[in-house]
């Protein structure tokens, strides 16, 4: 938007040329500014993020390692007045993903963008509400120059979709709350059934869905604009079952919905709490019979997660592509055994995602560069990504408060005290450990597909579980475990397949 007013933050680099190689490059000079209208949002603590992508198909903002075409900066800034003018240079105080800084940027056309991360609620997320952002500059580096930034765009609060089977719940949470000193909210969007608004004394079975990871409760907008699912969805023929759409945000990326050292009491909150209090409100009939839960990729992993630690309180699982559901195989990583999670035993570096075929998308490595840029403790550990919402559920809490970090950040070297600590999220241990008690509990609960060329190699860890299933006696397994030749991360996840499908378990119950 196009606002007349500004005041100015300005920072500044020197301009001249150096040379990187046979290469020539340039150094660059920030001018940042904010609206006069975004004034009063405007906080003096945040984290800032410069963002340069070498292409212009999205903004430089969704830059990262799943697409390879730029580098992120950041660091943290205190006390940055409205007034004052703040002076930065070109130093190495910049965390970077990129082997260049400013001082020495290559030759190129460049699209650049900052972000002002200033959500203290979700510190670690730098696309959260109310954090600042700013136009992407088109920017030609074969000569030094001054790029001027202005901050005008706030990113905004979630909303829902505005369709008669569509609620949104909230509820402050008494256990986080007392955990943390502090109001803590849980969130939930729901799709009611076609007949809910004229059947007012009738009850519902409850899917919970859990989301991929960084889906928020508003996720929801995008089924409620599927013309072909709501079409089914509003015909006769759908299931009556409501489905929660349960918010995974927490004060270090994804919650993962469990107990932790880190984020607190979590799982204990979903069950005790948000549970009860939204099958009051929403005429759900509150028998675990009747309630069930499902998900892809992190949703996978904390349905099946749900189900095993809480198995009387679900009557089912479907679980799609599960992160790792055993850590000695972390993807490619065995955080027991391996020395290092960026490097094998052969010294090459560990890919984190591949194609279909096997080709390498981007390593670890690569990947803990993002997340130490993003991090308000220039570590993955405060990241909001992957590795630091797992870092988070699965860790013991260091001694600066934060979670300890299952590697370092800068070299890879596995950290065996703090892996020691993981085995307690470790399903497959878990399950093992725990079968005799576990497994009639779960009998007929376990529904599980996997692609066998999964993207993130989650099918490796899989394989193990399955392995072990099969060979149990003491209840036999029953879990269905359907691994697809040829097929990625997620592929054949369907809403309309799972509703469909936990209404035959429901039929099955007559």
């Amino acid at each position: 938007m196009n606002l007349k007013y500004s005041f100015i933050l300005s920072l500044f680099l020197i301009n001249n040329y150096t040379a990187v190689g046979q290469e020539e490059s340039s150094k660059l000079a920030f001018t940042i500014s904010v609206n006069e209208n975004l004034k009063p949002s405007f906080k003096s603590d945040g984290r800032l993020l410069i963002y340069v992508s070498e292409t212009d198909e999205f903004e430089p903002r969704y830059v990262s390692v799943f697409n390879g075409m730029g580098s992120i900066f950041g660091k943290n800034i205190k006390n940055w007045g409205k007034n004052q003018i703040k002076v930065l240079n070109g130093s190495n105080d910049w965390v970077k993903t990129s082997e260049w800084g400013f001082n020495t940027v290559p030759h190129g056309v460049y699209y650049i963008q900052a972000v002002w991360n200033q959500n203290r609620d979700s510190e670690s997320q730098s696309n959260s509400p109310g954090n600042l952002y700013s136009e992407p500059v088109m920017v030609n580096t074969q000569k030094s120059q001054k790029i001027e930034l202005t901050f005008s765009e706030t990113i905004p609060k979630r909303e829902l979709e505005d369709h008669e089977l569509v609620r949104f719940f909230e509820m402050q949470s008494p256990v986080l709350s007392k955990w943390w000193d502090k109001p803590m909210d849980l969130k939930a969007s729901l799709l009611l059934p076609s007949g809910y608004n004229d059947n007012p004394d009738k009850t519902y079975p409850v899917r919970y869905n859990i989301a991929g990871y960084g889906g928020r409760y508003s996720r929801i907008n995008s089924l409620v604009k599927n013309n072909e699912f709501m079409s089914w969805w509003t015909s006769e023929e759908a299931p009556q079952i409501i489905t929660v759409f349960l918010d995974g945000e927490g004060p270090f990326g994804d919650s993962y919905q469990l107990d932790s050292e880190n984020s607190g009491p979590y799982g204990e909150a979903i069950i005790n709490e948000l549970i009860p209090e939204i099958e009051n409100q929403f005429r759900i009939n509150g028998s675990p019979k009747t309630r069930f839960v499902d998900g892809c990729s992190t949703g996978g992993w904390v349905s099946l997660a749900l189900q095993l630690y809480y198995p009387e309180i679900f009557n089912g699982c479907w679980s799609y592509s599960p992160d790792p559901v055993s850590f000695k195989k972390t993807q490619l990583v065995d955080i027991y055994e391996n020395e290092n999670a960026f490097y094998n035993k052969r010294g090459l570096l560990r890919p984190s995602m591949r194609d279909i075929y096997g080709d390498p998308i981007f390593y670890i490595q690569q990947e803990i560069k993002e997340e130490n840029v993003l991090g308000v403790s220039n570590t993955y550990v405060t990241s909001g990504g992957q590795w630091g919402a797992w870092n988070a559920l699965f860790s013991l809490k260091g001694e600066d408060g934060l979670p300890k970090p299952i590697f370092n950040p800068a070299n890879g070297t596995i950290n065996k005290e703090v892996a020691e600590h993981w085995k307690k999220y470790d399903l497959l241990l878990y399950t093992s450990s725990n079968w005799p008690e576990l497994g009639p509990k779960i009998k007929g609960k376990i529904h599980i597909w996997m692609g066998d060329m999964d993207n993130f190699y989650l099918n490796n860890s899989m394989r193990d579980f399955d392995e072990f299933l099969k060979n149990t006696t003491n209840p036999k397994f029953d879990a269905q475990i359907e691994f697809t030749p040829m097929k990625g991360h997620c592929t054949n996840y369907s809403h309309k397949q799972i509703l469909i499908e936990i209404q035959q378990e429901l039929n099955n119950m007559k």
